[in-house]
């Protein structure tokens, strides 16, 4: 048995084809969609980047314990238990947050790794000058635009990169048994940085300044501006279509439908203007960035143009590639195997919770979306960590003087953690300062999330439901404080 996760980062669920979008150009999503199962309920889980890896390692929730963060040395890493097993695992991967102090733990649980430098503000070349930056919108970092100018051709951007290197794997190794390969593209996240010929395809004329990377806040630029924004960004994505394609003829042509499991997945969407707001880390996480696509040919059932309504997340992946290849989830895993969804449409949940770190906590049962705000006047937050690190550095001292020695939970078999106060504490966290309160949504009478609604008993089952599932997750206690969430107020 052989399985493929190919994952694309920051894929909108919106903007594709098999999910009803008309206007990008996505042909090979929908091909994908008559090849295997598509889930049309999907919600991430643990938010945004390196802690939805985590995820996909450990098939459980870790936002509520931590922001961002590396592997931890308690952590179960799905694909470091196959390798145990004998099944052979290999990364490849753009995504510059892997080779961050935030990220550095995950690539070296598996047997073997392949990266590409380059994307986004990866310390990749080395000018002493820095450039001047053009005219733009949003964001132009001075390394970005030194990156890109190694990327004048497609042949030498980054996804073509990965996708070679994925086909040297499959070209080695197709005809062997028991491997894994994770494929991971960066794309579509932004900077929306694709070659003329994918931009060609959606707009001409553009004479405004450059605009393919929006700051993580509220819209300010004008209509003709935003349209512009999500053009590139759809570019991007049919530059992603294209060499999926790829792989699917490559699949196609030597019938590896027949043993091998394939998985399209992501991340989390990107708000692009909707809601008035841009990217994914400072507002509430609306559909556009928690509802994401996910599709799953599994050769044991052979469902082909099928679709599933289960509410399934993230979380359910890494357990079901463990029993996919014969092992067993550990009993940390809270995900589920979906073979019986992929099979029948059985439901493995009935709630799912999703967040980052300090931020809103949001359950959906598919229907509705709560989103559950802090109270503005209890704002304890604390890591609980073995491994002190940002995203992109190392704990400060003065942080680490917060630090005391917590017991632990189940999930880190008995070792302490440290406990250490939160940095929002402190600066101020801005997914708080930029949330709308809490919100209560019906999706079926507002798909948009634009109305808002008011209804205690649909409220206090949301509320109920919450709870139980940060008690499985052991939440800390105040977590429960900073919702307001007090013992005797939970219905």
């Amino acid at each position: 048995m052989r399985a493929i996760m190919l994952m694309f980062d920051t894929l909108n669920l919106k903007m594709l084809s098999p999910y009803g979008c008309d206007w990008t150009i996505t042909p090979n999503f929908a091909r994908l969609a008559t090849r295997c199962v598509t889930f049309d309920n999907c919600y991430a889980g643990s938010l945004p980047c390196m802690p939805a890896r985590r995820e996909l390692h450990t098939g459980r929730y870790n936002f509520l314990h931590r922001a961002w963060g590396p592997i931890e040395p308690f952590d179960d890493s799905m694909p470091q238990m196959l390798s145990r097993a004998g099944v052979y695992t290999h990364l490849i991967s753009d995504h510059q947050h892997y080779w961050e102090d935030g990220g550095s733990t995950y690539h070296n649980r598996y047997n073997s790794w392949e990266c590409v430098r380059g994307q986004e503000g990866d310390r990749w070349k080395g000018w002493v000058r820095q450039p001047e930056p053009p005219e733009h919108l949003g964001r132009c970092w001075p390394q970005d635009i030194i990156n890109r100018s190694y990327f004048a051709a497609e042949e030498s951007q980054p996804l073509v990169q990965v996708y070679r290197l994925g086909m040297e794997f499959l070209e080695q190794n197709w005809e062997e048994d028991n491997w894994f390969l994770h494929w991971e593209f960066f794309d579509p996240h932004e900077p929306f940085f694709s070659p003329e010929s994918y931009r060609n395809l959606y707009y001409q004329n553009y004479e405004g300044p450059q605009f393919d990377w929006p700051e993580y806040r509220g819209v300010e630029e004008s209509a003709e501006q935003v349209l512009h924004c999500r053009q590139e960004y759809a570019a991007l994505l049919t530059m992603c279509d294209t060499y999926l394609g790829k792989v699917l003829d490559f699949m196609d042509a030597r019938d590896m439908w027949k043993d091998t499991m394939l998985i399209v997945n992501t991340d989390h969407g990107f708000l692009l203007g909707e809601h008035d707001l841009w990217a994914k880390s400072v507002h509430p996480f609306f559909n556009e960035v928690a509802h994401i696509p996910l599709f799953i040919w599994d050769p044991r059932e052979k469902l082909q143009n099928t679709r599933r309504k289960a509410l399934v997340q993230p979380i359910d992946l890494p357990v079901t590639l463990l029993q996919f290849f014969g092992q067993k989830p550990t009993k940390h895993m809270q995900g589920s195997d979906l073979r019986d969804v992929i099979r029948s449409d059985r439901p493995v949940r009935s709630h799912a919770l999703f967040g980052m770190h300090g931020a809103q906590v949001n359950i959906t049962d598919g229907r509705y979306v709560y989103m559950r705000d802090h109270v503005p006047e209890n704002t304890p937050l604390y890591n609980y960590t073995q491994m002190p690190t940002h995203m992109r550095c190392l704990f400060s001292v003065e942080e680490m003087r917060s630090a005391v020695l917590h017991p632990g939970f189940s999930f880190t078999e008995g070792t302490p953690v440290l406990k250490i106060r939160g940095m929002e504490d402190k600066s101020g966290d801005t997914s708080i300062k930029n949330s709308l309160g809490t919100m209560l949504f019906d999706l079926e009478r507002d798909p948009e999330q634009m109305h808002p609604i008011q209804d205690k008993r649909v409220e206090a089952e949301m509320i109920r439901n919450m709870v139980r599932l940060m008690r499985q997750n052991e939440a800390p206690e105040e977590q429960y404080l900073r919702l307001g969430l007090a013992e005797e107020d939970i219905p």
